[in-house]
């Protein structure tokens, strides 16, 4: 078949986890036979059309008007403030990227397509627009939510977006079960929608194409001794994800193990907070800060390097980060209160356990899970290999393709 793919951020402009995953699917639909037109951001300096990988991709050139929108938009949109150039460079990018691909593409260029999927709100208004010019069917692919974002405080803007895609799109594929209970909780059409996980590569997360020398460089970098414990946060440093709860845990965890590290990696909004409450905790050595993008391959070095890594989100739809440390044989210390789709990926018990779930709202239940973690090395080890075992089984990107076109397919009929 022949997929039209909105999305927000794509190689090689990545901001997180909807880069990645749109990435590695559409090469996976592309290996298996099927054409792929993805539409995308362009910073300015990324050609506007190109093959990568087999992948045609398109990225039409935004111009700025963000001192229009406050003009005539309501008042929600107007409280974005300097914000208000992200929305314009959302909104400008859908207009263009809809326009092009019913005009350019089906009109004069005579494609064919036989889906097309939008993800998230940062793509809807281009979902709504193909529906509206064409009889293409939609399906609307929902990462994360306004409100679990934002814990209800978000936008009315992009909750309306997100609402109007939901009611118009053919179908909704989400990320975990736990998701899909918070989406029909909230109203929208369980008929709708399906699951499918999310996955890894775990022929680049293989922890054997590390060379000993590599990890113990990036365990010198941070001043983590050979025989210390080395905990790893990777992620993006907003209040979803638990850091700084984290960081209140890391006095109970050193107590018992004063021979421990935390490498935090990751930028937000919250990395003022996170050094002012290290500070304030009198763990500043024990912690150390990367507030930076890692390269792929440099993160790989760190799940290599890491003795725990630990993610205790409060909200997490789905979560890569857990398949990437347990695809490199890592035990995992995971949020899995609430909607979080790591206690789907996380087993916690029996013959089977690759870690440990908490409640990423309480440091005194993290703090515990770390402790656990470390108090038997040789039983954290085999999570470890346990969990490499249960990416190869069940999250792996063919697998995730796979079952996602079966959802596409069934449109066709």
């Amino acid at each position: 078949m022949r997929i039209g793919f909105f999305v927000w951020e794509y190689p090689p402009q990545l901001v997180g986890g909807l880069g990645t995953y749109a990435g590695y699917i559409t090469h996976e639909f592309v290996d298996i036979g099927h054409d792929v037109s993805v539409f995308t951001l362009n910073p300015g300096n990324l050609r506007t059309r190109e093959i990568l990988k087999g992948v045609e991709v398109h990225r039409p050139l935004i111009a700025d008007a963000s001192n229009v929108f406050p003009m005539f938009v309501i008042d929600d949109l107007k409280r974005w403030g300097t914000n208000i150039r992200l929305f314009n460079d959302i909104f400008i990018y859908n207009i263009l990227s809809a326009t092009k691909f019913i005009h350019q593409l089906i009109e004069k260029e005579h494609y064919k397509f036989d889906v097309v999927c939008v993800h998230d709100w940062l793509s809807s208004v281009s979902g709504l627009v193909i529906k509206n010019q064409t009889k293409i069917p939609v399906v609307f692919h929902v990462h994360s939510t306004e409100w679990g974002r934002s814990g209800g405080q978000g936008s009315e803007v992009v909750s309306h977006l997100e609402w109007a895609m939901a009611q118009n799109a053919d179908r909704i594929i989400t990320v975990s079960y736990a998701m899909q209970e918070d989406l029909i909780r909230h109203g929208w059409p369980s008929s709708k929608i399906s699951v499918v996980w999310n996955g890894v590569d775990p022929e680049r997360y293989d922890p054997r194409k590390c060379s000993r020398e590599d990890i113990e460089k990036i365990r010198e970098r941070y001043n983590v001794p050979r025989d210390w414990n080395m905990l790893l946060f990777v992620g993006r440093l907003t209040w979803v994800k638990g850091v700084r709860n984290l960081l209140q845990a890391m006095p109970s965890v050193l107590k018992e193990y004063p021979n421990t590290k935390l490498v935090i990696l990751g930028k937000g909004e919250e990395q003022t907070d996170i050094v002012e409450t290290a500070g304030r905790l009198g763990i500043r050595d024990k912690v150390v800060y990367r507030f930076d993008f890692v390269p792929e391959n440099e993160r790989i070095l760190h799940y290599a390097a890491a003795d725990v890594c630990v993610f205790p989100s409060i909200y997490e739809p789905f979560g890569i980060v857990s398949l990437e440390a347990m695809a490199m044989e890592k035990p995992v210390v995971v949020g899995a209160r609430g909607v979080v789709g790591f206690k789907e990926q996380v087993v916690s018990s029996g013959v089977d356990q690759t870690g440990i779930h908490v409640n990423g709202g309480d440091p005194a239940d993290i703090a515990w899970g770390i402790k656990e973690t470390l108090r038997n090395p040789e039983k954290a080890r085999n999570w470890g290999e346990n969990g490499r075992k249960r990416v190869l089984e069940y999250f792996t990107w063919r697998k995730v393709a796979e079952e996602t076109l079966k959802i596409y397919e069934t449109l066709l009929r």
